[in-house]
């Protein structure tokens, strides 16, 4: 009987701790026009991969706005924007950090993004250039990464009326040869091919596509194989649904509402990601405040309405989708939360879990 406890015991001993997944927050640090900042920089979290659960959140670095960040492909770095207007400084910042072991930040060091208010970044699929969209000014960055994560200026982009120009996010097509720039000012999608070699980006055959005069692009989606493709208007609280042809050339489909037929207030839409399985499309309403969730047709890419969820806060800027796609976790910039949500990989359906206090969410990035 004794022998027996003793391994039993050692069995309990010897158990794995369940698995914790490393996960970066991007925030605001003061006072805009549009958020009363309280956070101290960039945070990390971590995400039970089992229940889902998100930890209590700890500084890790200490930027100033850093509302956008982004992890390299090979997880070794994050890059972080510094979201500063023209009465801040000569310009906004993209810094760069290593990851250490125990998922903590040392920075090497940071880079002018040549404008102000940058507030997307993105990856190229090599991993050798990173990609920074300025909100003022129509300027676009393109950065190239070094074996060890730093960042050195490989080109600079002005969009077309620079004046009005919102340059809101940049995205990669599957095979790393064309980028994708939603131009919330200008309301078009605009159509780069990417030369990988040399880091360059050159206007493609289709230089652009226009959407309806106010539809304000923001962000920007693609399938997984690259057929369809989704952005997200800010102004018109809509989603556009667009054809990939072989040449990354983009061909209208159809446009969908994120408010339902009855509501009245004053919206503005956010983020837009596809779930890992491709069935099912989500979007984010700051108003509404909800999480909208569309079943996509894999033959035509079309969408069809599932639901609205609340997420139980206000303003829910971006969400993040685990990598295992299972749980969906919504950042409420003005109530100071996050909602962790379950899917249904069933119906798409979400499910919540948890509201987490967070000082400002922005941006919830899980680790390459």
């Amino acid at each position: 009987m004794v022998i027996k406890k003793i391994l039993i015991v050692l069995l309990f001993i010897s158990l794995p701790v369940l698995s914790q997944e490393p996960v970066y927050i991007g925030t605001y640090t003061k006072t805009e026009g549009h958020v009363d900042g309280k956070a101290e920089g960039i945070y990390l979290m971590y995400r039970n991969v089992e229940n889902g659960k998100l930890s209590r959140p700890e500084t890790v670095a200490e930027v100033i706005n850093p509302s956008f960040v982004k992890t390299s492909q090979d997880g070794k770095n994050l890059y972080a924007v510094s979201e500063l207007g023209d009465k801040d400084d000569n310009s906004g910042y993209i810094h760069s950090f290593k990851r250490n072991k125990d998922n903590s930040l040392e920075e090497l060091g940071k880079l002018s993004t040549e404008s102000f208010a940058p507030c997307h970044i993105e990856t190229d699929k090599s991993g050798k250039y990173v990609f920074v969209a300025n909100y003022m000014g129509g300027v676009v960055m393109v950065y190239k990464r070094d074996k060890n994560g730093n960042l050195k200026t490989n080109q600079k982009i002005v969009l077309e009326n620079p004046d009005v120009s919102h340059a809101h996010s940049v995205n990669m097509s599957a095979d790393n040869k064309t980028a994708y720039i939603a131009d919330l000012g200008n309301d078009k999608i605009w159509i780069f091919d990417f030369d990988e070699e040399k880091g360059y980006l050159t206007k493609s055959l289709q230089p652009y596509v226009s959407l309806a005069k106010g539809s304000g692009p923001r962000h920007f989606t693609l399938s997984e194989e690259g057929n369809y493709a989704y952005s997200i208007n800010e102004l018109k609280s809509s989603i556009s649904v667009f054809k990939v042809d072989k040449n990354g050339g983009l061909e209208f489909v159809e446009r969908k509402t994120t408010l339902p037929e009855n509501f009245e207030g004053a919206n503005a839409t956010a983020d837009i990601h596809l779930h890992p399985s491709g069935t099912f499309l989500y979007a984010s309403n700051r108003g509404h405040n909800s999480i909208i969730a569309f079943l996509v047709d894999e033959k035509s890419g079309k969408l069809k309405l599932i639901d609205y969820f609340s997420t139980e806060g206000k303003t829910p800027r971006n969400f993040g989708i685990s990598s295992d796609g299972k749980f969906l976790y919504a950042a409420n910039q003005d109530s100071d939360s996050i909602t962790g949500f379950r899917i249904d990989e069933n119906t798409g359906k979400l499910y919540k879990i948890q509201k987490a206090k967070v000082m400002s969410p922005v941006c919830i990035e899980f680790t390459q």
